[in-house]
């Protein structure tokens, strides 16, 4: 039995080159708010302040990598990478993830530390940096926003972003606080806050980017809607032994055997275009077929025709 390879060339990736700019900008913009924002904090002692630059300087890592990846995504298949470099965009979302996280520890671990020995900080000084902030990851989110949902590099950058303008206010908010109040403490309570939004914020984003890095069906796939889909095509009596996997945080991938009668042999061309069309509106562009007859009983391992009446049992290996 043969097997049928029915992939697209093509890019079908999102557009998202207009992004180059948006990762460049964002970079820049925050790259220079970190050195102004931890210069500020070590001069102060402020831990909130510290906190927030140790946080917007993970970002930039992050804007640097994602861009990376882009750009690697874009490079052609090789005999080596037979996929080309698409896959490195999971690679860095789920690295993106990681490092946020162990981020966001170590930050806890020093507030918890400081909480009961708080320190004078001038909260007014505090709050103007973080107003600052505000703008800064504000534009930067503003930037990604729109494309957010076609990327799963995007909506990490676009997610970070929007929790550091959040976590920028509570800053200023806590600076506030200080200013009028002389409540020290607040500035270790709040870097607790940020800790506590950073994880809720961005929990989902290392899931999904775990699933994707060990095969898991992409989350906005339904393996059921799937097969039933294929099942409508002309021609079709079974679909099994289906996989559905992610090349990159843009491209979905397939594998699926199809079950037809022997006489639709000569005719499995056009029901191989029949389903790659209807797998494009899936969301899937690359997709592998093999057919097997309606006499056959296939298992995981092997494919068994059945045996005609007082014939012989014909085994028929295949390696998947």
């Amino acid at each position: 039995m043969g097997h049928d390879h029915s992939h697209h060339h093509h890019d079908h990736a999102p557009k998202l080159d207009h992004l180059n700019t948006a990762f460049i900008v964002g970079i820049v913009l925050n790259s220079a708010f970190v050195v102004i924002e931890a210069g500020v904090g070590f001069a102060k002692g402020s831990l909130s302040l510290l906190t927030d630059a140790g946080h917007n300087l993970s970002d930039v890592a992050s804007l640097a990598l994602a861009l990376l990846a882009f750009k690697l995504s874009k490079m052609k298949a090789n005999s080596t990478y037979t996929y080309g470099y698409k896959r490195s965009t999971i690679v860095v979302s789920l690295l993106n993830a990681v490092i946020l996280v162990a981020a966001v520890g170590i930050i806890a671990y020093e507030a918890i530390l400081r909480i009961g020995h708080p320190q004078p900080i001038p909260g007014i000084t505090i709050a103007w940096v973080a107003f600052a902030g505000i703008g800064v990851n504000g534009v930067t989110a503003w930037l990604f926003m729109k494309d957010k949902e076609k990327d799963l590099n995007v909506k990490g950058a676009y997610m970070h972003m929007a929790v550091d303008a959040l976590v920028s206010l509570g800053v200023v908010i806590s600076g506030l606080v200080i200013y009028f109040t002389g409540w020290y403490w607040i500035d270790s309570a709040v870097s607790l806050i940020i800790v506590l939004v950073i994880i809720i914020g961005t929990w989902s984003l290392l899931v999904d980017s775990l699933r994707l890095e060990i095969d898991g069906v992409p989350k906005q796939m339904d393996l059921q809607n799937i097969k039933a889909e294929l099942l409508k095509a002309k021609g079709v009596n079974d679909v099994h032994h289906m996989h559905v996997w992610a090349l990159s945080t843009t491209e979905n991938a397939l594998t699926a055997h199809i079950v037809i009668e022997p006489e639709e042999a000569n005719n499995f061309n056009q029901i191989k275009l029949d389903l790659r069309h209807r797998l494009e509106h899936l969301d899937i562009h690359h997709s592998t077929f093999e057919p097997e007859f309606g006499g056959e009983k296939c298992e995981v391992k092997e494919c068994t025709p059945q045996p005609p009446e007082g014939g012989a049992l014909e085994k028929h290996s295949h390696t998947h």
